[in-house]
């Protein structure tokens, strides 16, 4: 998994929940607020987490194999992606919602 991979998948989580809020205002019959906003990021945790965990996963080896032989180059990108894939998903989950609650709601 190389950095533009970890964006694309990044990426793709936010607009993914910004658009299921959306998609429960128009069509879910929800009003927007705290309770919508909840239901919502719950609703997207677990193909969040679907997407997170075999990236989880594949990158344990590397990641627990730090002085092993043939490893010096591979464990400093594993902890980077590593890093970057627990912090953009506990992000995801936290800042989207939050900056949706505030930003999102149309007059």
């Amino acid at each position: 998994m190389e950095a533009a991979e970890l964006i694309d998948i990044v990426s793709r989580n936010g607009i993914m929940m910004i658009l299921h809020y959306v998609h429960l205002t128009e069509h879910g019959g929800e009003e927007f607020g705290e309770a919508m906003i909840i239901r919502g990021s719950l609703e997207r945790l677990a193909p969040v987490m679907m997407t997170a965990t075999p990236s989880f996963i594949g990158l344990l080896p590397l990641f627990l194999g730090a002085g092993q032989t043939g490893k010096e180059i591979l464990y400093p990108l594993a902890l980077v992606v590593f890093g970057g894939m627990v912090t953009s998903t506990l992000l995801d989950q936290l800042v989207t919602p939050a900056l949706f609650y505030r930003f999102g709601h149309r007059n």
